[in-house]
């Protein structure tokens, strides 16, 4: 008898051990709080335990006008504070409020976040003199002798150019620093790697992007701040060069809340860059392309993305592919919102507002085979109207010997006037286009299938 009490009492404390439990859980679920029985070690101080102290913690550096761990109004502020980090493995610079005087760009580090104070962080490029080289330099040189050398200057930023065609893209460049000047000798931080002939109309200018890398720098964040080209007091530079922001072969940069605008070429330019990804980011009215995911560049990303008053929105270059383009507005660009090309396959372009463009809303364009053909990519989900304010528009131009591609839940319209005189067009060559629940609003022509000899509505 007296075991079978001890049993008793035992189940009776641990029903009361639970009840009271539940009543502890109960009272602070009504209270609001998020409570546990038992905290785990993770929620526990490290200092409170044993435990070892693994975690790193990166350092957190701040650049500003007047105050700031780093003082100053310009890029080798900005620089500095790069540097310093990157000695500890990575970290934080904040740069504080304050437009800061951008004599040459900067350069990112691995595993930095850049962060501003948003729009009153404000990067602003320097105007930009050029001028002639008056002496042949060779791909091993430190130094160009130029025709005059005012508005160079140690530390700044310098560009070489030599043409090797006719565009604006055919030229021998090279980025680099000026570390010394004597008389009308500028001297480089690097060896001029290329011929740089004054047959070939060779120039030195105080060109550079705003922000940029070494090849091979990963894991970069810039956030919450403003880069403005000062457009018009800037040499025009193509953007497989230069812009706003310029990278190439470098992988995972994440940028959010960031602004290119005003510069004399592309607002954003990656080349050869995989992982990049762009979330609430603005390219206005920079001189030529607002995004440009260049060759070979796989998996870019653009989320809630504005692209107006450019020459094109976003533009794929070469080979983009596993690309995604959503909820962005691409709008009263020069010509194109979109355009795709060259291999730039299976990209998916979802809930954008593309609108008074120039010319078209998204171009497939033409390629020699269809082997080179901007094949596979989805459309979905959009609106598309009133592009044409520069000749007669088309909503969707589907040029060359492109294949499979599909538009579907897309509304295609003129709000007002005729602007927009076709919404798709597909050409003669085209291959498996698939249309699927479309609405149509005021076009002149829904669809003009030069596949066959009769057009009208999916």
């Amino acid at each position: 008898m007296r075991a079978s009490n001890d049993t008793l009492s035992r189940r009776l404390k641990i029903a009361l051990f639970i009840l009271a439990g539940v009543l502890c859980v109960t009272a602070s679920a009504k209270a609001g709080k998020k409570s546990s029985a038992r905290p785990t070690i993770a929620d526990q101080p490290v200092a409170s335990t044993n435990r070892p102290m693994r975690n790193i913690k990166d350092a957190v550096l701040s650049v500003g006008q007047g105050r700031g761990d780093l003082q100053g109004t310009d890029d080798k502020i900005i620089q500095a504070g790069i540097e310093y980090l990157d000695r500890m493995g990575g970290g934080t610079l904040e740069i504080l409020p304050g437009v800061y005087d951008m004599r040459n760009a900067v350069y990112l580090r691995p595993n930095i976040t850049l962060r501003g104070s948003g729009g009153g962080t404000v990067l602003r490029k320097a105007a930009s003199v050029v001028t002639a080289l008056v002496r042949d330099s060779d791909w091993f040189e430190y130094g160009v002798q130029v025709e005059g050398a005012t508005g160079f200057a140690p530390g700044a930023g310098i560009m070489l150019r030599s043409s090797k065609g006719k565009g604006d893209w055919q030229f021998e460049v090279l980025r680099a620093t000026v570390t010394a000047i004597d008389g009308d000798v500028i001297y480089l931080d690097r060896m001029t790697e290329n011929n740089f002939w004054t047959e070939q109309s060779a120039t030195a200018g105080t060109i550079f992007p705003i922000l940029t890398a070494a090849e091979n720098v990963d894991d970069v964040v810039v956030e919450d701040i403003v880069l403005d080209g000062n457009r018009d007091e800037n040499e025009h530079i193509n953007g497989n060069f230069a812009g706003g922001v310029f990278i190439q072969s470098c992988n995972r940069w994440r940028f959010n809340n960031v602004v290119s605008r005003n510069y004399n070429g592309d607002g954003f330019s990656f080349q050869v860059c995989d992982d990049i990804q762009f979330r609430n980011c603005r390219a206005i009215d920079n001189a030529d392309l607002g995004f440009h995911p260049g060759s070979g560049s796989q998996r870019p990303v653009f989320r809630d993305c504005e692209s107006r008053g450019n020459s094109q929105g976003i533009f794929f270059c070469w080979s983009v592919s596993d690309g995604i383009a959503d909820n962005c507005v691409l709008a009263e660009n020069n010509r194109y919102g979109i355009s795709i090309g060259h291999r730039d396959t299976d990209n998916v372009i979802s809930r954008c507002v593309i609108e008074r463009n120039g010319e078209v809303g998204i171009l497939f364009r033409r390629e020699v085979s269809e082997f080179r053909c901007g094949n596979r990519n989805r459309i979905e989900n959009c609106i598309i109207r009133d592009n044409g304010t520069k000749k007669p528009g088309i909503g969707i131009d589907i040029l060359g010997k492109t294949e499979d591609i599909t538009i579907a839940n897309t509304r295609l319209e003129n709000t007002t006037g005729d602007r927009q005189k076709i919404g798709i067009r597909i050409s003669a060559d085209a291959k498996r286009v698939v249309l699927e629940s479309n609405t149509f609003e005021n076009c002149p022509a829904s669809v003009k299938d030069l596949r066959s000899k009769t057009s009208g509505p999916d």
